[in-house]
């Protein structure tokens, strides 16, 4: 299994999940674990997915992944889970 950390970061709007669950299964992308909040009108999501399926190169998925933040308003960053785990170790 390929795991790979996605985080949402943005002012809460109707339908960020949708756009952001309806993109991972069109890339074959199974949501493993995911946790949101709303805190004073901000969305926070963190999602662990796995990528082991996924038809298209991992960089343009970051990519795409960034390019419909910005279509919907938020930041959206995908990371694979080494990197992530090395990043935020204390």
């Amino acid at each position: 299994m390929n795991r790979s950390i996605i985080t949402v970061v943005g002012k809460d709007t109707v339908g960020i999940i949708a756009e952001v669950c309806a993109y991972l299964a069109s890339q074959n992308i199974n949501i493993l674990d995911i946790t949101q909040t709303i805190v004073q009108g901000y969305f926070n999501m963190m999602m662990i997915v796995d990528t082991g399926n996924i038809t298209e190169d991992f960089h343009k998925l970051a990519s795409d992944l960034e390019k419909l933040g910005g279509k919907i308003g938020v930041q959206i960053k995908c990371q694979r889970e080494e990197i992530f785990e090395k990043m935020h170790r204390i």
